[in-house]
């Protein structure tokens, strides 16, 4: 049974795809000249010890997709060692369960709103095959010379959105776990695709503005439409996302930030399809995984600089310059989203770890490490209902610092807007994006980090201990050379 949490916050829907005129320079109308936020002092001790946060955000993995059989975890429900879970398959007139995947490439499922929902199912969570029957159906009306179209899919073919991966794939991602902190029961921010995730990521919201000016005209959005992506890339370039984002109360606390992407393309589908063809990605790109160009605030803050190219992240951790706070996405190559090799994305998050880990920087860095939807990947938990709206299905959560608790798994309920609040009270001394508070109306209808019911991450840290060194990993592990321990799967 879901969880129903009663509470103001909640999280925003999906796209927002506006298309308007360039900011004028005046303060907008529903507006109030806003005055500095004074940031709390970094005390020694408690969350303070914490000056660097980095969030990494991958693509479209669940939970059990990843970790459905981690010792310990909220993982795959078995009977005598078989998965309970068996979900009808209407091509083979029986039900398939869960299977461990060795595959490091694969093709997942639909993962838009609507998809969310069938997949769930008012709570039974058996879509998931069903939806990944119809993604397959519209991906072979756009490529029927494609040599995995036919007629019908391959009979008796398992579709891989009922695969899970072990360490025996994903080995660093276990040793993080291990070693570090898991988070198992932590959700999407909003129930839908890229761009509504990483909207949420930023800003506690999505939504659309009639007008682009005005932050009160905005609204939640819940929908997806065909040709999405090319809207929202050209909406994105006039700056349509009028209300407030994270980095609008960072700037007024002088705070500081970046946003760093990596160079490349980025995939993902217009109407529900699983596979797609890639799109230009770069740091002065406005994208689906790139949302804050498309902020009035930050070009009204002259922020725009701050959106980076990835290589800078490395530079700025070698040299000990890193900002309070850190987002890093990745091009589709590094990004796990099907059909790329998710050793070639786990290799890149080590990257990244390793960069922080040999930083100057390390003994006062959090670095939060998720995925931003499911991808049409099978997951057994109930989504909980926020506000008559559910959250997203769940996705991996990882915790890697040297104050982190070594091998906690972290069963509170958490969701992507959990990594605001951290932010917001280790540096804006608990201010959240809220519209009466924040000097800055819009007209979200709840704040999404205080929500009743959404854990606190400082849970996964213990700032009475010394720091722990790091932990460096290889890029690309050895799978014949682990510790025995590192591939059990429970």
């Amino acid at each position: 049974m879901a969880t129903t949490w009663i509470r103001r916050a909640s999280v925003g829907a999906t796209s927002a795809l506006i298309v308007g005129a360039v900011l004028a320079n005046a303060v907008p109308r529903g507006m109030v000249a806003a005055t500095p936020i004074r940031a709390r002092p970094l005390v020694a001790g408690g969350i303070h010890t914490i000056k660097h946060v980095i969030v990494v955000m991958q693509e479209n993995r669940s939970f059990d997709n990843y970790f459905g059989t981690f010792p310990g975890a909220d993982d795959i429900p078995r009977r005598g060692g078989r998965p309970t879970a068996c979900l009808p398959d209407p091509r083979l007139g029986h039900c398939v369960r869960p299977f461990h995947d060795s595959r490091l490439i694969g093709v997942g499922g639909p993962h838009t709103f609507d998809a969310a929902n069938a997949d769930i199912h008012g709570g039974r969570m058996d879509g998931f095959v069903q939806m990944w029957l119809t993604g397959w159906r519209r991906y072979c009306v756009g490529h029927p010379d494609q040599p995995r179209c036919g007629s019908s899919p391959r009979q008796g073919s398992i579709p891989d959105v009922m695969g899970y991966h072990t360490a025996a794939e994903i080995p660093n991602y276990w040793t993080y776990a291990h070693r570090f902190v898991l988070q198992d029961h932590l959700f999407e921010g909003v129930r839908s695709w890229s761009l509504p995730s990483h909207l949420d990521l930023v800003s506690g919201w999505s939504a659309r503005c009639s007008d682009r000016h005005d932050p009160m005209t905005c609204s939640t959005y819940v929908g997806y439409r065909s040709g999405a992506i090319p809207r929202a890339e050209s909406a994105a370039r006039a700056r349509p996302y009028a209300w407030t984002d994270l980095t609008y109360l960072l700037h007024r606390a002088h705070v500081s930030w970046r946003y760093f992407v990596a160079n490349g393309s980025q995939p993902d589908c217009a109407d529900g399809q699983m596979v797609c063809g890639r799109r230009p990605q770069s740091a002065s790109t406005p994208g689906i995984w790139n949302p804050l160009p498309g902020f009035q605030t930050v070009w009204r803050d002259h922020q725009i600089s701050n959106i980076q190219p990835a290589r800078s992240y490395f530079r700025d951790a070698r040299d000990g310059t890193l900002p309070s706070v850190s987002w890093i996405v990745p091009s589709d190559r590094q990004s796990e989203h099907p059909p790329n090799s998710i050793a070639v994305g786990q290799a890149w998050v080590t990257r990244i770890v390793n960069a922080s880990m040999r930083s100057p920087d390390w003994n006062s860095t959090a670095i939060f490490v998720s995925w931003d939807d499911w991808g049409g990947f099978y997951d057994h938990v109930v989504p909980p209902t926020v506000n008559g709206q559910g959250l997203g299905i769940r996705v991996p959560g990882l915790v890697i610092s040297p104050y982190a608790r070594r091998g906690y798994i972290d069963h509170q309920v958490l969701s992507t807007d959990s990594y605001l609040r951290f932010i917001e009270d280790d540096f804006l001394g608990g201010q959240r994006i809220d519209p009466a508070t924040d000097g800055r109306p819009d007209s979200r209808p709840f704040i999404a980090e205080d929500a009743p019911g959404l854990g606190d991450l400082s849970a996964d840290f213990n700032f009475r201990r010394a720091p722990r060194p790091p932990l460096l990993l290889p890029l690309h592990p050895d799978r014949s050379n682990r510790s025995p321990q590192l591939i059990k799967t429970g």
